[in-house]
């Protein structure tokens, strides 16, 4: 693939994420009202699209509460700016398995596996624009812990999004996430142009080095949609690296809390500095009408 910056730049912003990130900043929402807000400070500061997970209000750990999802998705509708809202369906996949000698049974209180359809149940309520796919399972940093996406599972779930209107974002931690997502296209599960977001330096997916970020984006068909981040002190280069490579970017507290050593930031700090950095490289910002415009997208109000 030819190397093509991209002019026109649409910026996600991950607001809150599923880690143990909650104590180690004060800027981590946890409550609906501030997983809003802070959705909508992002937009004010420049972010088109504001991906949320969901997390109990008093102790910050992630959450699958649909009443949670649907306060969120509320608030954010009703704001005064405009953003398109995708919602994580990621959830419900995670194993931890017993020690090293004896891995069943699991642990009970690390696991949390779920059906597709309970997987599925805050999205098809309400009603985001995107909601993510992640399109494989992989080792996830920790010893025991499996983060599970089975093909069949997959299938289910690809199929769910495509049928209630909602436009799955491909979460590709690997080449080989990318080969399947090529997989769901071919089979009709998933509707072409898919949109992708390459998921670099989590461990244990792809490394962040930029000789194995441009496999991934070489692994992208030339006519699919995709935006790029890296986790920690690599979150904002990686603004400049895909825009350059010809992609979207992607900031947030989900994967980066700080803006330069031991500077806690916001998400719309994060944001606007990835608006500097996108704009003295010469290209634009889009905002959110013009990115529901480009994915085809549609704003709707939950059921």
């Amino acid at each position: 693939m030819p190397l093509e910056m991209n002019t026109d730049v649409f910026i996600t912003c991950a607001i809150t994420g599923s880690g143990g990130t909650q104590d180690r900043s004060p800027h981590v929402p946890r409550s609906p009202k501030q997983i809003a807000d802070s959705a909508i400070a992002a937009a004010k500061a420049g972010a088109a699209v504001a991906h949320c997970h969901v997390r109990d209000p008093e102790t910050g750990v992630p959450s699958r509460d649909l009443a949670l999802y649907r306060e969120v998705t509320e608030r954010i509708r009703d704001a005064d700016i405009d953003i398109v809202l995708n919602l994580t369906a990621g959830m419900g996949g995670d194993m931890v398995f017993g020690d090293v000698e004896n891995p069943l049974p699991v642990n009970a209180a690390g696991t949390d596996m779920i059906g597709a359809t309970e997987r599925m149940a805050h999205v098809l309520e309400c009603r985001p624009e995107i909601c993510t796919l992640d399109c494989g399972t992989m080792n996830f940093a920790e010893a025991d812990y499996v983060m599970t996406n089975t093909p069949g599972m997959l299938r289910a779930m690809g199929q769910m999004m495509t049928d209630c209107g909602v436009k799955p974002e491909i979460e590709a931690f690997d080449t080989g996430h990318l080969w399947f997502a090529k997989q769901l296209v071919k089979e009709g599960i998933l509707d072409s142009p898919a949109l992708v977001q390459l998921c670099m330096g989590v461990p244990w997916g792809a490394p962040d080095d930029l000789n194995t970020f441009m496999a991934m984006v070489n692994n992208v068909p030339n006519d699919w949609n995709w935006s790029a981040f890296a986790l920690g002190r690599h979150q904002q280069p990686f603004v400049a690296a895909s825009v350059l490579a010809g992609g979207n970017v992607r900031v947030g507290l989900e994967d980066n809390l700080m803006l330069g050593r031991g500077n806690l930031a916001t998400n719309e700090m994060l944001v606007e500095n990835a608006v500097g950095i996108i704009e003295r490289m010469g290209a634009s910002v889009m905002d959110a009408e013009g990115v529901r415009k480009k994915l085809g997208l549609t704003k709707r109000a939950p059921v």
